[in-house]
């Protein structure tokens, strides 16, 4: 072989991978703990065994997103050794990526359908997003905190989840430019329900959200031609929803509240 032809090949053994780091910084967490693809399938498959479908996660295609969706790839790479054990875990900016079984029980209560339209409040990691997307036909989310949507839209976007569109800007407002959305999934807690999400929510779709400051629940609000049904279901412990307004009118037009 041509000495010119082995110093080249050389050269692109020793450049390409620092190179693929530095576009993809979260696989370097992959590889820092010696865990590769395979593993991190069983990882999954074993979180949905046992952390989802034991305590009553039946939907198929919500169980589908959650063992295809790599969730080592929205945490902090010194910890994606750690991505799929059966708590959250710090991703910066005091927020969290939310519980396996708690990103799952949402998903399934939101009752996606194929071709909706969902809106997610607090975008995070990106990680609820990405398993929105996977039974949705496009996911707008919104993050407050500035890094966090930046990061989450480079990391979305690599990963090809091209129908999960990012914005940074405050929840309580929603994203009023593509409502009604089918579906709205809260990963942060207001101490009660924004009206303008209830607003934004079309009819027969389902809004699903933490509500509550010390004591919080998973709110479920359906909206029904003869307005609105709210429930309370399993207890949870969300990082608060920042940019509350001073101002927060009353949600009107509801029909009833089961608990």
């Amino acid at each position: 072989m041509h000495v010119s032809l082995v110093i080249f090949l050389c050269i692109v053994l020793v450049i390409l991978p620092a190179w693929a780091m530095m576009q993809f910084p979260m696989l370097a967490g992959t590889h820092a703990h010696g865990a590769g693809i395979d593993e991190f399938h069983s990882q999954r498959l074993h979180m949905v065994d046992r952390q989802l479908r034991s305590r009553g996660i039946q939907n198929a295609a919500v169980l589908k997103a959650m063992s295809e969706v790599p969730r080592h790839y929205f945490v902090n790479p010194s910890e994606t050794h750690l991505a799929y054990e059966d708590y959250p875990l710090e991703i910066g900016y005091a927020q969290t990526i939310s519980q396996p079984y708690v990103v799952a029980y949402m998903t399934e209560a939101a009752e996606i359908s194929p071709n909706d339209k969902v809106l997610e409040i607090g975008t995070g990691s990106g990680y609820q997003a990405a398993v929105l997307s996977r039974l949705a036909k496009e996911v707008y989310t919104v993050e407050i905190v500035p890094a966090l949507a930046e990061h989450a839209r480079q990391i979305l976007e690599r990963l090809g989840y091209q129908n999960v569109h990012v914005k940074m800007g405050n929840g309580y407002e929603g994203w009023p430019e593509y409502a009604p959305y089918d579906a709205i999934v809260a990963t942060a807690a207001p101490d009660r329900v924004p009206p303008a999400l209830v607003e934004q929510l079309a009819v027969d779709g389902k809004l699903v959200i933490p509500v509550g400051t010390w004591e919080q629940d998973i709110v479920t609000i359906a909206r029904t031609n003869n307005g609105l049904v709210e429930k309370r279901t399993i207890p949870v412990r969300f990082v608060p929803m920042t940019g509350k307004p001073s101002h927060l009118p009353s949600i009107t037009g509801q029909a009833q509240a089961r608990h």
